[in-house]
Formats: C-alpha cells, structure tokens, sequence
C-alpha cells in the first residue's frame, strides 16, 4: 500500500525536503517533475531531508507530460485553491496521487481545467492576503487526511 504526493517543478529547496522527511516517515513515494527550481543534491533540500533521503521512494519525471504519459491512467487529485472540493471530500484509496504546483503559480491552468472533476483545495480565510499555504505544509495536510482515511496504514 502507497499513497504518491507529486511536486510539479518545485522551486523551493526546503519545501521539497520537507516532504521527503515526511514520505520517509510514512512510507509515501514522491515524484517529482521537472523543471526543479535546484538540484534534488542542494544543501538545502538534503538539510530540510535531514537523513532520510535514504528512505524516500523517490521518482523524478522530466515533465508533467511524461509524468501523466506514465500515470495517467492512475487516480490522481490537483491540489489548487482553484479547487472545487475540500480535500476532505474524496474518499481517497491505496495507490491515490495528489499533484501540487510550482510555489509561485501552482499547477498550469490548463491542467487543472482538464482536471476539474478532481481538484481539491485547502479552505482559508477570504479575509487573509495570502494566496495559499506553504506547498510542504498542504501536502502533508491532505496527505494525512488520506492515511487518517486509510486507518494509517503501516504506521503506529
């Protein structure tokens, strides 16, 4: 049993070693589709990844579009503040994929719109000036309510 969090072109070192502690942690594989905005060997990326780079089921895509050539028959969600369901809608399964943007764009618009039916957002405050939560921090939001959904599978 795995779940996948998938990063399209990354820009932000730490955001991306974040999320690799936490697919070591949880058994999760990540992708990640290039263009990086830096070198997966970047001080910064293994400091955030402490020493559980080792750990990670890690799989790097040279494009989004050679990433859905391989997988896009899979059962994948968007996450975008575009989306039209909570994230805690779906009822999420093994093998599930959730697809976060660049930090500075998210994902490209014409995607998410061939995508509708399976973007999902965080909610936040209209009030606030921010325009989304930090990349690391919503993908270990949605991908715990997945696990929580699972019953935590393989972790105690």
């Amino acid at each position: 049993m795995s779940l996948h969090i998938v990063f399209v072109e990354p820009e932000i070192p730490p955001n991306t070693g974040n999320i690799a502690r936490t697919c070591a942690a949880t058994d999760t594989c990540l992708h990640l589709v290039e263009p990086l905005g830096f070198s997966i060997d970047d001080k910064a990326v293994r400091r955030a990844g402490l020493d559980y780079w080792p750990y990670v089921k890690l799989e790097v895509h040279p494009s989004l579009e050679a990433f859905m050539d391989k997988y896009g028959d899979r059962n994948m969600y968007l996450a975008t503040t575009k989306g039209g369901m909570l994230y805690t809608e779906p009822a999420y399964r093994d093998e599930d994929m959730f697809l976060f943007g660049r930090e500075t764009a998210g994902l490209p618009k014409d995607f998410i719109q061939e995508h509708q039916d399976r973007a999902i957002r965080i909610p936040m405050s209209e009030s606030t000036r921010l325009r989304s939560f930090n990349l690391s921090n919503s993908a270990n939001i949605i991908l715990f309510e997945a696990l929580r959904q699972l019953n935590f599978p393989g972790l105690k």
